[in-house]
């Protein structure tokens, strides 16, 4: 998990560095970000399925090695086409890390130890993020953009043997794939997401976004109708008996459209903006890294007194006050000022990210946790590649209609499209106002009351 961070964090720093070297646009590198999540989105349906049958340790060690080699070929790559199929190769090993990992610990800890055991889990994650953008920028000055996949190599290797000693190999029962539903969920995500990306100025034709968006709808209302009849079908529709985790599953879609897509647009708005350097831009991350780890520790506190719904409503709400407020960015600002801009916002991310995993797991029966963990798992990473696209396609079209299609006095655009995104995140509370509304007794101790 250390590593698949690390890698997301140090691309989105070196994304200027490598369209230079590729000779493409800034604007247009979220094609690497958005192969990456969209592959993992892809794959994580199947990966309920087969850490049940070949168990949690097996699979684990074959992602850090799909992982690596993926690595390999993206520092290898020579075109940014080339570059995209290597992540789509990463992305098949990274999809299997974050679902099984939780699948672990969902099956090691009863449910009363499970807030706290995934808020534990999440701090050594954040070490990634916490030095993936300086990491990545300094890299990029000293070397080249290539090392930033390289660095994967000795971490993988030490994740395999700790893997091998450590990890439980957990197996359940597991019947026949579900190849056809399978193959439909995917063709509605990769529909609906190329669809998006064809409205953010790709090129195309007017009628092929609309009619690849038609088809992506089309294949997953199919999926539904499938899964209905379906006597194993991938994901099962009686998780969406679970009040907490239908609500938590659309919440994280729609929050986390905002939150994919800050990370990417982030270090574009500083090197393309604001005139820092790589190094520096990933200096200035490290704020937002801090601040997600200290959150960490009063999140459980925090919702066990006022409970998850409150929480929710109100955080989300002041996350996308905060994602706008990145508009207010200018040249000349002091530095205090900007550390803690990005401070607030990674604070209130951690705080949002740790409060949406938790209520959406936190009712699920223990043969309930495999699918539906691969689902949270494929709508985070879903929601990720949505952000990325969205936030292009927010760059392209802002750019067009405020005259900057070349990333020059990107300013205006960059401060347009941060301001939509924060409204598009505080709509999304008005999901979380369908949870229901625990009081502090339900939740005092980490009891929790499933629905009746």
């Amino acid at each position: 998990m250390f590593m698949q961070l690390l890698d997301s964090t140090i691309v989105n720093t070196a994304l200027p560095a490598m369209a230079h070297s590729l000779g493409e646009s800034p604007l247009r590198m979220h094609a690497v970000v958005v192969s990456y999540a969209l592959t993992m989105a892809a794959v994580i349906p199947a990966t309920g399925w087969l850490a049940d049958r070949f168990g949690t340790r097996r699979v684990y060690m074959l992602a850090i090695g799909l992982f690596m080699l993926g690595s390999v070929a993206c520092a290898a790559s020579g075109s940014l086409d080339q570059l995209v199929a290597a992540r789509v190769l990463q992305g098949v090993g990274g999809a299997m890390l974050m679902p099984v990992g939780r699948l672990v610990v969902l099956r090691a800890f009863p449910g009363e130890l499970f807030l706290a055991a995934i808020s534990f889990v999440a701090i050594p994650a954040l070490v990634g993020p916490l030095i993936g953008p300086t990491l990545g920028g300094w890299l990029v000055e000293v070397a080249s953009w290539h090392w930033i996949f390289l660095i994967n190599l000795p971490v993988g290797l030490a994740g395999l043997l700790a893997t091998r000693r450590y990890v439980p190999n957990f197996t359940a029962a597991s019947g026949r794939f579900d190849l056809g539903g399978y193959l439909l969920l995917v063709s509605a995500m990769v529909g609906v997401s190329l669809a998006l990306d064809g409205l953010g100025g790709m090129g195309w034709a007017h009628s092929l976004p609309v009619l690849l968006m038609i088809l992506g709808m089309a294949a997953l209302a199919a999926y539904w109708l499938h899964a209905l009849r379906s006597p194993a079908p991938i994901f099962t529709p009686a998780l969406f008996s679970v009040q907490s985790y239908r609500v938590g599953l659309l919440g994280n879609l729609f929050s986390r459209i905002g939150s994919g897509a800050m990370p990417y647009l982030l270090p574009l708005l500083l090197q393309l903006t604001l005139g820092y350097s790589p190094a520096e831009a990933g200096m200035l991350m490290l704020p937002v890294a801090l601040a997600s780890m200290g959150a960490k520790r009063v999140t459980t506190a925090v919702i066990t007194r006022h409970g998850y719904r409150k929480v929710l409503i109100g955080n989300t709400l002041l996350l996308g006050v905060t994602i706008a407020g990145f508009a207010l960015m200018a040249p000349g600002q002091p530095l205090w000022l900007r550390i803690l801009q990005l401070g607030v916002f990674g604070a209130v991310n951690s705080f949002q990210f740790t409060a949406m995993n938790a209520v959406t797991l936190k009712d699920l029966a223990p043969a309930q946790a495999g699918s539906g963990n691969s689902l949270f798992s494929m709508v985070q990473m879903l929601g990720m590649s949505l952000g990325v696209t969205c936030a292009a396609a927010l760059l392209a079209a802002f750019g067009g209609w405020l005259g900057s299609h070349d990333g020059s006095d990107a300013l205006p655009v960059f401060r347009a499209t941060v301001i939509a995104i924060g409204l598009m995140t505080m709509g999304s509370a008005v999901v979380f106002w369908q949870l229901r509304d625990e009081g502090p007794a339900e939740l005092r101790g980490g009891e929790i009351v499933t629905d009746a």
